[in-house]
C-alpha cells in the first residue's frame, strides 16, 4: 500500500498539504538569543583603568579660521589665548562665531593629560547645549618626535 502524498482526489491515505510557516521555533530561538545577550552585555563594560595612548592618526587639514578650546589640569578652560568659565565655552563660541550656526563650526578641543574627566565633559555638555556637535580631539603628535 501506498500513500499518495500530494495532488487532488480524496481516499483514506490523502495527506492535505499545509502552506502555514512554523514560527515557533524562530521565535524559540530568537528569545533565546536575547536572553544571552542580555546576560553578556553588562560582561563587556569596561571598569579597568588604563592610561591610553597618543593618537597616530595622520593630521586633518585646518579649517580658515579654527577654534581652539583648552583645558587645563586645573580646570580652567580657555578658547583661544582668553580664558572663561567651563560652564559658559558654549556660550562665548556662539558670541564668536556671530550669525553663523554652531552646526557649521568645527571646534578643536586640546586637554592636558591629567585634565579630569568631569571638567571636560562639562566643556563637551556646554557645547551641545549651544549647538556645536562637530567636535575634535587634539592629540600630540607622535610622528615628529
Amino acid at each position: 500500500m501506498a500513500a499518495k502524498l500530494s495532488g487532488g482526489g480524496g481516499g483514506k491515505w490523502a495527506i492535505e498539504q499545509n502552506s502555514d510557516i512554523n514560527v515557533t521555533p524562530f521565535v524559540d530561538i530568537m528569545l533565546v538569543l536575547l536572553i544571552i545577550f542580555m546576560v553578556a552585555a553588562p560582561l563587556a563594560t569596561v571598569s579597568v583603568e588604563v592610561k591610553l595612548p597618543t593618537a597616530v592618526a595622520k593630521p586633518a587639514q585646518n579649517p580658515p579660521k579654527p577654534f581652539y578650546v583648552s583645558i587645563q589640569d586645573n580646570g580652567r578652560a580657555y578658547i583661544g589665548d582668553n580664558e572663561v568659565e567651563i560652564t559658559s565655552v558654549g556660550a562665548e563660541l556662539g558670541k564668536l562665531i556671530g550669525n553663523k550656526p554652531p552646526s557649521d563650526e568645527r571646534i578643536f578641543i586640546r586637554a592636558d593629560q591629567q585634565t579630569r574627566y568631569g571638567d571636560f565633559m562639562q566643556v563637551m555638555n556646554s557645547l551641545q547645549d549651544h549647538g556645536f556637535y562637530s567636535v575634535a580631539l587634539v592629540g600630540e603628535d607622535q610622528s615628529t618626535q
